[in-house]
């Protein structure tokens, strides 16, 4: 790169930056949303797509390993979407993920019952969720990818913070979309087909973010590319394995920590706090719902710091508040209701962190591989460690109560070290993976 790139004045965020942002963001939202809708549901999916005569234990096994299966299949989604993408653009392959989680949870949503097919019905359930565990593959990484070669090179963080703040926001509304669903009809007018209208919701709403995506633009980092003629000259993946490792297996331990800060402190502890805290079903619901509107803040906020202090004293700094704002939720969201939530919001904030995992990662490889290394590091990782998280703590829960607290503690103690790392790499890890900045000059 030349002396002149690199030492030119940074451009501000455009309105052209901004609705980048908000697009994406926005389909980003509505995408998780239509990936988590089904555990919202899943009991009353549960009786309505297996036996009336299969015991209840087995018929929740097959149901949650449905909803699994869109887990699993995450990384080879994921891999073959960024293969696309390194190739022949991230817009193309952005609007693609989308269309496919919409046209599968429209499937979802007109889909019939055991009652009326037999066991065809699980079976072509199985099949809509590996499409959308496949179309969510590539909406994370590539959604990172995108919007961090549009805005300019100092507001990457802030960028990928906002991002995860609108994927934090499609949790968020598919808990709100449930509740509203159970509040409104009685449970016998959801399980006739009342269950159907978030899904169908969830398909609409992605047709029409499909439609608002035609007006993004081509990243100028892959239109630069192109036009030079430096695209990937083999499989992106071989290369990614063969010269990048090491920022594959730090993008992994990020992942790591991104996956276990929200199945713990969002996924999981709703019925942690019925089970171990006393708390009714209302109550945790509502909790949980007021500590993930902190923690979509706590990820916009975390994107914008990192940008201006460096991953790694960011790290160092944010892993300390993250482990002692969770070990004191856990050790006293019992006293009181009132405390529980304050608490909860102090967590959700610290939780936030997780919104500058990005920052590094999409800075771990080079632009002509980088949708590739993003998306291998990415669902690899949430697959097995999102996967094992919940069995894990779970696990350990019999030997020891506040085994989710500890567990956390350890997660704090990763990011700590992570952030040294990366201080002693001189902030990122871009020496070793020979990264190129992304150049400011063609969106300019």
């Amino acid at each position: 790169m030349s002396p002149t790139t690199t030492t030119a004045a940074p451009r501000r965020l455009t309105s052209q930056d901004f609705r980048t942002l908000g697009l994406s963001a926005l389909g980003g939202a509505l995408e998780f949303y239509d990936f988590i809708i089904f555990v919202f549901f899943a009991a009353v999916i549960g009786k309505l797509f297996f036996p009336a005569d299969m015991p209840e234990w087995l018929v929740t096994i097959q149901t949650f390993g449905i909803f699994a299966a869109g887990y699993l299949v995450r990384p080879l989604g994921g891999i073959i979407l960024a293969h696309f993408g390194d190739l022949f653009g991230r817009k193309r392959v952005f609007a693609l993920s989308i269309l496919l989680m919409a046209l599968s949870t429209l499937g979802m949503a007109a889909m019939p019952t055991y009652a009326t097919i037999g066991v065809a019905a699980p079976v072509l359930l199985v099949l809509m969720r590996i499409l959308q565990g496949a179309a969510i593959g590539g909406e994370v990484p590539g959604a990172w990818t995108f919007v961090a070669e549009h805005v300019p090179f100092r507001r990457v963080g802030f960028a990928c913070g906002f991002l995860c703040s609108g994927l934090t926001l499609g949790i968020l509304l598919g808990s709100f979309i449930a509740t509203i669903i159970n509040s409104v009809f009685t449970p016998a007018d959801v399980e006739a087909y009342a269950w159907r209208i978030p899904f169908f919701l969830g398909g609409i709403f992605g047709l029409v973010a499909v439609y608002l995506r035609r007006w993004l633009q081509e990243t100028p980092v892959f239109s630069e590319m192109k036009q030079a003629r430096s695209l990937a000259p083999e499989l992106p993946l071989k290369a990614v394995l063969r010269d990048y490792l090491r920022g594959v297996i730090i993008s992994m331990l990020l992942t790591w920590i991104l996956s276990a800060g929200i199945v713990v402190t969002t996924l999981m502890t709703a019925t942690l706090l019925q089970k171990l805290y006393g708390y009714t079903a209302q109550q945790s619901l509502a909790a949980t719902s007021f500590g993930t509107l902190f923690l979509i803040f706590g990820t916009a906020a975390a994107g914008a710091i990192v940008d201006r202090v460096g991953s790694g004293r960011f790290f160092v700094v944010s892993s300390i508040f993250f482990g002692a704002a969770t070990f004191a939720f856990y050790t006293y969201a019992a006293v009181s209701l009132t405390v529980l939530f304050v608490l909860y919001a102090i967590m959700g904030l610290s939780v936030g962190m997780v919104g500058a995992v990005p920052y590094v990662m999409v800075r771990a490889f080079p632009a002509r591989v980088r949708f590739s290394g993003l998306s291998f590091s990415y669902n690899v990782s949430y697959a097995i460690f999102g996967g094992l998280t919940p069995l894990v703590v779970a696990s350990l829960l019999p030997l020891n109560a506040m085994a989710h607290a500890y567990y956390l503690l350890f997660i704090a103690v990763l990011a700590f070290v992570l952030g040294l790392y990366l201080i002693a790499k001189g902030d990122s890890i871009e020496s070793e993976v020979g990264i190129e900045e992304p150049t400011d000059r063609v969106a300019a």
